[in-house]
């Protein structure tokens, strides 16, 4: 099934099931976490009732983010990408072994997550402007601390991904030894709707990853492409890692990773040595494919330039209050 979440002509927020070029609509109280949470078989009876009406030409709608996750993890499956990005974002060569052990990750924001169409509004200070190719896994079920047989089972299904960087915020504050923050905060977009995970079967090679083609274009031409089954770790061993000594609730979202392979502008800058391709500006359209689940297309745009912060403020390092306080 394509679980779908859109706007229709009248405004309201309604979730689906999309058969063809057909949207056929779940009751109106409904939203995608309700879905999700719901289950497998949640799903399959709402789209079998939906389906008895007459649907509504996705055409004919606004396609939004199909979900608000409670939590979006965003890994780094692909050594390739490793490779490249480290070398452009922090000027190191090589993977760090530590990257070996286990499948990495970091929290991005679910708040700014955005929708296919929708414009990306990238900090007004960032000029080192960038994509990123990825598929996310979508939580089915609550657990805890799960093995691969049980994450493989959590899963409810897939979406594609696209997590915008500004690599120049993200180069300079990751100097501190945290983030990325503001060089990733601004926007990630989900969609175009999610694919239930029975729909991917046909694409598992024999260790169980998917071999979906990948690929992404900025103004038309082709930028990068990859098989997704170059991901060092699985999806399942991503749920199971994301739980371990902590929860994965329905609904949170999972991250691939960016491709290798040009999944990315900052990958081929590290391996070329220039910007090449150039940063995105305004008016670049960038679409990210991936096979059997979809496209999602977006124009790059610039945020209004922020208030100032106040400036950082030298302590006095005093132990107690004294000198605010004299006797």
């Amino acid at each position: 099934m394509r679980l779908a979440t859109f706007r229709t002509l009248g405004g309201v927020d309604t979730v689906g099931v999309v058969e063809g070029d057909q949207l056929h609509p779940f009751p109106t109280w409904l939203t995608m976490l309700d879905v999700v949470g719901g289950g497998l078989d949640y799903a399959r009876e709402l789209a079998a009732k939906a389906r008895q009406a007459d649907g509504v030409p996705v055409s004919a709608v606004q396609l939004l983010a199909p979900l608000r996750p409670p939590s979006i993890r965003d890994f780094v499956t692909f050594e390739e990408h490793v490779e490249g990005v480290r070398r452009s974002v922090d000027g190191a060569s090589g993977v760090p072994e530590a990257w070996y052990d286990a499948p990495t990750f970091y929290f991005t924001n679910p708040h700014s997550v955005l929708g296919d169409g929708d414009v990306v509004e990238f900090p007004s200070a960032s000029r080192a402007r960038d994509f990123e190719l990825e598929v996310a896994v979508v939580v089915g079920r609550e657990g805890r601390s799960l093995d691969a047989e049980q994450a493989s089972a959590a899963i409810f299904g897939y979406v594609v991904l696209n997590d915008w960087s500004a690599r120049d915020l993200q180069s300079r504050e990751m100097q501190v030894g945290l983030g990325p923050a503001k060089g990733k905060d601004f926007a990630n977009t989900l969609g175009p709707w999610i694919v239930t995970a029975d729909e991917m079967d046909a694409y598992k090679d024999g260790d169980g990853f998917l071999q979906l083609r990948c690929s992404v274009e900025v103004n038309g031409e082709l930028v990068g492409h990859d098989l997704l089954s170059n991901m060092g770790w699985s999806f399942e061993t991503m749920i199971a890692y994301a739980s371990r000594d902590s929860r994965v609730l329905p609904g949170d979202v999972l991250g691939s990773g960016t491709t290798g392979n040009g999944g990315c502008l900052a990958e081929l800058w590290g391996l070329r040595g220039e910007r090449t391709p150039p940063p995105l500006v305004d008016g670049d359209v960038v679409t990210v494919t991936v096979e059997g689940i979809g496209a999602l297309t977006n124009r790059v745009g610039t945020a209004p330039e922020p208030p100032a912060l106040p400036a950082f403020r030298a302590p006095s390092r005093d132990r107690d209050r004294t000198a605010m306080f004299p006797a």
